[in-house]
């Protein structure tokens, strides 16, 4: 079966890296999927976030990195996965995913959500807030791999670790 984990990844963290590594013990397929959104700015382009991904994700050989436009129901139909993958590090996660979780299945019955909760250790990661961390020069090598670490550090010009 295969499952795919769309996301901004914006950048790639251990959050998500940990959620992506123990779905590819579930699923045949586990296709990570960075959404090309016109209306949001990311710190990183899209290509920089697919190297960033398939670098991280590379001992992980089911693991299929690539990116899409448009609904995320209809990208996982075009895929053929029947899974799409939310990760929940909180409580205040759940009510947005469970909207969207609903919204998905109203458009296609041919496609589950499944919620995975984040490891407790990585529980307080966001994108924003490793960005927000690394803008004011803060050390982030806990939070995303080294290689992610080393291009937050340039582009917020400030010294690695």
């Amino acid at each position: 079966m295969r499952a795919l984990y769309p996301g901004s990844f914006d950048p790639v963290t251990f959050g998500h890296l940990d959620l992506i590594q123990r779905a590819s013990g579930l699923f045949d397929v586990v296709i990570v999927a960075v959404l090309r959104n016109p209306n949001k700015e990311p710190c990183f382009p899209l290509e920089q976030r697919l190297m960033q991904l398939t670098q991280a994700t590379s001992h992980l050989p089911q693991v299929k990195v690539t990116s899409f436009e448009g609904l995320t129901v209809d990208f996982a139909l075009q895929q053929q996965a029947r899974v799409i993958l939310r990760g929940l590090r909180a409580l205040s996660d759940f009510e947005f995913e469970l909207q969207l979780a609903h919204t998905n299945a109203s458009l296609s019955a041919q496609v589950d959500t499944l919620f995975m909760a984040t490891a407790v250790n990585y529980s307080f990661l966001s994108s924003s807030v490793v960005k927000e961390v690394a803008r004011f020069g803060g050390d982030v090598q806990h939070m995303v791999p080294a290689a992610v670490a080393g291009d937050l550090h340039r582009l917020f010009n400030r010294p690695v670790g």
